[in-house]
């Protein structure tokens, strides 16, 4: 359901709790095989290694620096902005954005990976990027956590994965591929890495957990999915082994919530706002991928909708009809699990002028449906005054 009965921040706490259990009871039996391979060693038996290798010193830096006081309690309700990377590096321009507190805001989504490829930041324990020179001095994370903590603001960390043309083209064996060997490119000539690809996923997971490290609150996957536009059919994908298009996706966030579970971080990914209401071809499947994450933002755009989409003649024309009918497909189709659903409101104009009325319908729409809040989304980063108004 949307906005489940119980605490979703003592559900959080309660999942977490028992991750830690097993992994408790993970290292007790580890100390256990460890003891009996040294008495059969001081016996003078004979063994050979498992093949185990131990853990990646990122890895091991990762443990040192992880924090135990867990995430932000989650806000009653989430009022939150989208921030560019970009933006953030301009000087006093995250204060201005932490200053809509004042006028409702309680989130703060920014970008730690974006469409382009690029990392916000440098950090150890990102070697890949670092390596082919997709980190940026944008931001500081921790200065940026520190900030936002000050200001009591639920910070979430925006990671790109599988598109990103940087990585595609600096490692096209990473890449969705062509026939020929060549990197394949969406219809904005943007490349895309393989959802299959494993390297791909520690790559992310690696950014991800720096951001971890670093504090914010929640990490949100995004563009978590196969490509939608350009030649699709043309595309190659290597190293598939074993998983279809409809398991890769759920397949890697349970990656990511192995690898990032040390950090006490929440755990999301935005999807598309049809993606309840029918199978896109694209591996986006919400219910299959509600079990691996604690908040999926639901991208709700009317005039992103096509004519006739929900039973609707013209979804720009009806933001708050359109955003009540896609997330009540979501209800239908996440019924029993405690997930929590976040729209992406629109907040921008595109075939049809959006101002607060229509801005406001949308977040009407979303409370009358009981989602846990609402994110703005304007690629500009300019807000519409009252939108973050509470309720």
């Amino acid at each position: 359901m949307l906005f489940p009965p119980i605490d979703p921040n003592e559900r959080f706490r309660g999942r977490r709790a028992a991750a830690r259990r097993r992994k408790r009871l993970r290292r007790g039996a580890a100390v256990g095989a460890a003891l009996a391979s040294v008495a059969l060693v001081g016996a003078g038996a004979e063994f050979v290694s498992t093949g185990s290798a131990p853990p990646r010193a990122a890895e091991r830096a990762d443990v040192a620096l992880a924090t135990s006081t867990g995430p932000r309690a989650l806000p009653v309700e989430i009022r939150g902005v989208h921030v560019s990377m970009g933006l953030a590096s301009l000087p006093g321009k995250l204060d201005e954005y932490l200053d809509l507190e004042r006028a409702g805001l309680t989130a703060l989504e920014l970008d730690v990976k974006d469409e382009n490829g690029q990392v916000g930041f440098a950090s150890r324990g990102m070697p890949l990027a670092a390596k082919i020179g997709a980190t940026r001095d944008f931001f500081s994370p921790g200065a940026v956590a520190q900030l936002a903590d000050e200001r009591n603001v639920y910070l979430v960390g925006r990671v790109v994965v599988f598109e990103d043309p940087f990585l595609s083209g600096a490692r096209p064996d990473l890449a969705i591929r062509r026939s020929d060997g060549s990197v394949w490119r969406d219809s904005a000539g943007l490349g895309w890495t393989n959802p299959y690809d494993k390297r791909v996923w520690e790559y992310n997971v690696d950014i991800a957990a720096a951001a971890a490290r670093a504090g914010f609150d929640e990490i949100m996957f995004d563009y978590v999915r196969f490509p939608s536009d350009g030649d699709v059919e043309s595309a190659v994908y290597r190293n598939r082994g074993a998983l279809t298009k409809r398991e890769a996706v759920p397949a890697f966030l349970r990656y990511a919530v192995r690898r990032l579970d040390r950090y006490d971080v929440r755990i999301s990914a935005a999807v598309f706002g049809l993606a309840a209401a029918r199978d896109l071809g694209i591996g986006q499947l919400p219910k299959l991928m509600a079990p691996h994450v604690d908040t999926l933002y639901a991208m709700t755009y009317p005039s992103l909708f096509g004519p006739g989409e929900l039973g609707i003649a013209d979804p720009s024309q009806a933001p708050g009809e359109t955003v009540s009918r896609a997330l009540g497909r979501f209800s239908t189709t996440l019924r029993g699990s405690d997930v929590l659903v976040v729209p992406w409101v629109q907040d921008f104009s595109f075939t049809t002028p959006f101002e607060i009325e229509q801005v406001r319908a949308q977040i009407d729409a979303a409370r009358r449906a009981g989602a846990k809040g609402f994110m703005l989304w304007n690629a500009e980063g300019v807000y519409t005054d009252g939108a973050l108004d509470p309720p």
